[in-house]
């Protein structure tokens, strides 16, 4: 059979979307300048599905840097692969920003975050070793695991009781030239809880093994200081090989593990996806370390952030929504309903009430389930969430329909 012809007749996860969607729920197009304010189909929006959640994206100091950084390097420079050409000083310096940030000793700067740590749990295990993970770890982790040689375990989300009887099931098979590593995350992106990292932790005195977290939405959101869920918890120690993205609260491309200088040394000779790729940017290099800085001395922004989080979520708890008990800025609303219902809340939210938000059904989420995911930042204002709350207000008969239709 011909390739193509096989894929056209091959079902997607995202089957409509991709089609009849495209534009308006799969590839939107959010137009104008960075913020919580943009425009969508030539309309006004109060958007709430940009994870810049210190707001830093449009901040005119850093729009600033991003042009006098492109003018001094231009976006080509530095040509080549760190391991051969494309390293810089630069390049070193924010290595070493970022390791004292998250508290640790050493870093590895990543092109791209989600091939970085796919890369990562590639080359930090090999067939003699054993990989455990949480059932809801994002895809990235999830692909990574599919490169790895190792034995694979799963264990239930967050679930202590499930993570203990797949490590000692792990345990049992160990040899002498066995490792395991332990994979999960810092917070969960679509539900925003926070992986039970003491919990994981702790069982390292009963059972050898080595903890990776992917981060990704807890640094610039979590601690005192912003480095991360780790220090939120007072388990950074803890944590052996820390992933960070600039995805999220820096508003950038790019990524970094930090880690003992000997897992870094390795890492740098090894991530296929770092050895074989050209090196970031020197612009990018350079507006992520004045980004780090901001985020540093400016933690009235992590405050804003946290004050329009609880404020929404209170007010949609107020409204008779159902709020996930998230432990980050992540605000997700779930519903009984089907994937019309999902397409029905995003539409009369945009189209009726200049509110954008974003939503998720089957296969995403449990068939019968809608989750409407909010990501509030230290940009939005009191007039944005009043207005988001007033078309909630709006929807909610709606909304509550369907889903009492679901129950019955």
């Amino acid at each position: 059979m011909d390739l193509f012809d096989k894929l056209e007749g091959r079902p997607s996860p995202l089957g409509q979307f991709t089609s009849e969607g495209y534009g308006y729920y799969t590839f939107p197009k959010l137009e104008g300048p960075l913020g919580p304010e943009m425009q969508f189909n030539g309309k006004d929006m109060v958007v709430w599905s940009i994870n810049d959640y210190l707001g830093i994206g449009s901040n005119p100091e850093i729009k600033k840097v991003d042009v006098e950084a492109t003018e001094k390097y231009s976006l080509s420079a530095p040509m080549g692969a760190r391991l051969m050409t494309g390293n810089s000083t630069e390049h070193e310096k924010l290595e070493e920003e970022l390791a004292a940030f998250v508290h640790k000793e050493d870093a590895q700067l990543l092109n791209f975050g989600y091939q970085g740590i796919m890369s990562t749990i590639h080359a930090l295990v090999d067939r003699n070793d054993i990989l455990i993970y949480d059932e809801l770890s994002h895809a990235c982790i999830v692909d990574g695991k599919q490169l790895s040689m190792a034995d694979k375990y799963v264990f239930k989300h967050n679930d202590l009781e499930s993570f203990k009887k797949q490590l000692f099931r792990a345990k049992k098979k160990m040899n002498e030239n066995t490792s395991i590593l332990v994979v999960t995350e810092g917070v969960f992106g679509m539900t925003g809880d926070l992986g039970i990292l003491k919990e994981i932790i702790e069982l390292k005195k009963e059972v050898p093994f080595r903890l990776l977290v992917d981060d990704a939405h807890g640094i610039g959101t979590m601690g005192e200081d912003g480095s991360g869920t780790g220090t939120h918890l007072g388990v950074q120690d803890g944590i052996d090989v820390y992933f960070g993205t600039f995805a999220k609260s820096f508003a950038l491309i790019g990524a970094f593990i930090a880690s003992e200088p000997r897992v870094i040394e390795f890492l740098k000779a090894n991530s296929r996806s770092q050895v074989f790729a050209k090196s970031l940017p020197l612009p990018l290099v350079v507006t992520a370390r004045k980004r780090l800085q901001m985020i540093k001395d400016n933690p009235q922004w992590r405050e804003t952030l946290w004050n329009n989080t609880l404020k929404l979520r209170d007010g949609l708890r107020d409204l008779g929504y159902t709020v996930l008990p998230s432990e980050s800025p992540v605000t997700p609303v779930l519903t009984k309903g089907s994937t019309e219902l999902c397409t029905d809340i995003m539409r009369k939210l945009r189209e009726e009430h200049g509110v954008f938000v974003s939503g998720v059904a089957y296969p995403v989420v449990p068939r019968g389930t809608v989750l409407i995911r909010i990501i509030p930042t230290a940009a939005h204002t009191d007039a944005h969430i009043d207005k988001t709350l007033k078309a909630f207000d709006a929807i909610k008969e709606y909304v509550f329909e369907a889903a009492e239709k679901m129950s019955a």
